[in-house]
């Protein structure tokens, strides 16, 4: 998790106003600064200060008056928290921890002690959840049987607001919070069974206010392995329970435990418990518990396997993006620097969550057309020919048709078709012109054409990022949609863009280059050989090595890289391309 970190304005007009630092944050008297200092002494753009996966560092833009940190002037310099930056006459307290609610949640523990589970009374849980639906029609009493009636309603409740859920993380959530909301519980716990380690271990935690809560083995161990919902009245006298230490010390009064369970298979159990209320649970309680297990285990068990489809649809398109990147080595990096790019601008434009999503994946994908073209072209170290440049003018349409019979990947072919068609008309291979290009090319254009700009390659040094700007600039209107021009400068003011640039980091005398995409990381000077952590472009897990005093990152396999729907992937244009790109 990203430390929590601001800075604070201690002089000045401003004095005690209070800036967050998330990711990058631009100080200068430009209006389009993260933090404005409007004085004479400040330069437009005058400091950056950006967070890492290993630390936070103030950079210096060239200012005239340099940046300062406590009376040392710093062309750059990792920041510690309490530090004081000075920048013109205006002095900064730059502040950093690590809160609570961002730090990595303890993992519950789990005790498993020996107690005498012979002794234990339950019942099959399939008997109980019959009992609770035969409820209304065994009522003897109109009380009994609108009781029983408020009980299936507020489990029929529970059951859509569950079964809408296809985020597993969030699934795990709402089933505890539909859970406390049915019955008087402390601490609720999910747990799944690992076939790895053969246990189950805790996916989702609800706790009070323990720090660390253990729960009862022999509870939630029985109703696993026999399929029991089981309720222990007074859990610290029950004899049942042998004793166990768990209980004991943890002071569980009443607990309450139910299989998780999909057909036949054993996902795990769904476990909850007072601590110091003696008899909190009824056998009404157990019955909800079971009838809400039913449909939070066919939930859990559908958002795994959306959860391995969303990884597998993953894989594909980095497998693809990486045969992309493995055909022209010359532009290595290039579709994960476009893809990064290209979010930046849509979210300026104002995209929702899904259509972001849909950009990432379609920037990975934009030229996946170039798999079909000739390595004599593909990897030719110079300019190509005019039979040469017709053939590479091929690969949009190419990449529009690996991907037409796939349902999964129609709406990302626009990002492969159309990101060589020109605003004025003059591009390829349609001609198109204006708004009949549709946005996923014109947004893929303007990124495709950034990185060509600022990304070194074989025959030439790459742009100042300033310069490569001014050039989108003159395309406005010709080459480029202006409005996605004025989203790309915006994006790049705002300081989300610098540290995609291929060598934003290598300004640092310790920077080492991504294994995977090229990137330059700055690595600070606690940095030591074996730490692990985030690039900050390609979203891969790095590991820091060192060889003859020389630093480099190894690339983790990915078995030991954390998964996440949103890691982002992306994607690149072609070098020869490129030599069209800007005119």
């Amino acid at each position: 998790m990203m430390r929590r970190e601001k800075i604070t304005i201690l002089t000045g007009p401003r004095k005690g106003t209070s800036c967050p630092v998330t990711g990058t944050l631009t100080i200068g008297r430009s209006p389009d600064s993260g933090l404005q200092l409007n004085d004479a002494q400040v330069s437009r753009k005058h400091a950056v200060i950006q967070q890492t996966a290993l630390a936070t560092v103030i950079r210096d833009l060239g200012s005239g008056n340099g940046s300062y940190v406590g009376s040392q002037r710093v062309t750059e310099q990792r920041l510690s928290h309490g530090d004081v930056i000075s920048i013109g006459p205006v002095d900064l307290l730059f502040e950093s921890k690590a809160p609570q609610e961002q730090a990595p949640k303890p993992k519950p523990v789990v005790v498993f002690e020996e107690s005498n589970k012979d002794a234990l009374q339950t019942q099959a849980a399939e008997s109980v959840q019959r009992t609770f639906f035969s409820a209304v029609g065994t009522a003897q009493t109109v009380d009994q049987a609108r009781r029983a009636q408020e009980r299936l309603a507020a489990i029929y409740a529970a059951n859509q607001v569950i079964s809408s859920e296809r985020d597993l993380n969030r699934l795990f959530e709402r089933v505890l919070d539909q859970l406390f909301a049915l019955v008087p519980a402390h601490n609720g716990a999910i747990l799944l069974f690992d076939e790895q380690t053969g246990r189950l271990e805790p996916a989702y935690m609800r706790k009070g206010r323990e720090e660390n809560v253990t729960i009862s083995s022999t509870i939630v161990r029985r109703a696993f392995d026999r399929g029991e919902a089981i309720i222990t009245f007074d859990a610290a006298d029950d004899s049942r329970l042998g004793k166990g230490q768990s209980i004991i010390l943890q002071n569980i009064a009443s607990a309450m435990c139910a299989p998780l369970q999909h057909q036949d298979e054993k996902l795990g159990v769904l476990y909850v418990d007072t601590r110091g209320t003696t008899n909190a649970f009824s056998d009404s309680d157990l019955e909800l518990l079971v009838a809400l297990a039913g449909p939070a285990a066919i939930a859990i068990k559908n958002a795994q396997y959306v959860d391995k489809l969303e990884n597998a649809y993953q894989g594909t398109l980095l497998m693809t993006a990486n045969a992309i990147e493995a055909r022209d080595h010359y532009t290595v990096g290039h579709t994960w620097r476009v893809t990064n790019f290209a979010i930046e601008i849509a979210r300026e434009l104002g995209w929702d969550h899904e259509k972001l999503r849909e950009c990432e994946m379609g920037g990975v994908l934009h030229d996946v057309g170039k798999i079909a073209i000739d390595d004599a072209i593909l990897r030719k170290p110079h300019g190509l020919n005019d039979d040469e440049y017709a053939k590479m003018k091929v690969h949009p349409e190419r990449g529009a048709r690996m991907m037409q019979d796939v349902a999964a990947l129609t709406d990302l072919i626009p990002y492969a078709l159309y990101h060589h068609e020109r605003y004025d008309g003059r591009g390829y291979p349609f001609g198109l012109s204006g708004a009949e290009i549709p946005i996923e090319g014109r947004v893929i254009a303007v990124a495709d054409a950034f990185d060509a700009m600022t990304s070194n390659r074989p025959y030439r040094k790459g742009l100042n990022p300033e310069v490569a700007l001014e050039e989108l600039e003159k395309g406005k209107g010709t080459q480029f949609d202006p409005e996605v021009v004025e989203a790309m400068v915006c994006a790049y003011r705002a300081g989300r863009v610098d540290a995609v640039l291929q060598e934003y980091g290598k300004k640092d005398d310790r920077s080492v280059s991504c294994a995977f995409c090229s990137t330059y990381i700055p690595v600070p000077e606690n940095g030591e050989p074996g730490d692990e952590f985030t690039c900050g472009v390609c979203h891969r897990r790095l590991r820091l090595c060192e060889l003859n005093e020389a630093c480099f990152t190894e690339l983790l396999p990915a078995s030991d890289r954390p998964s996440s729907a949103n890691n982002s992937r992306n994607v690149r244009l072609s070098s020869r391309e490129e030599d069209n790109t800007v005119r």
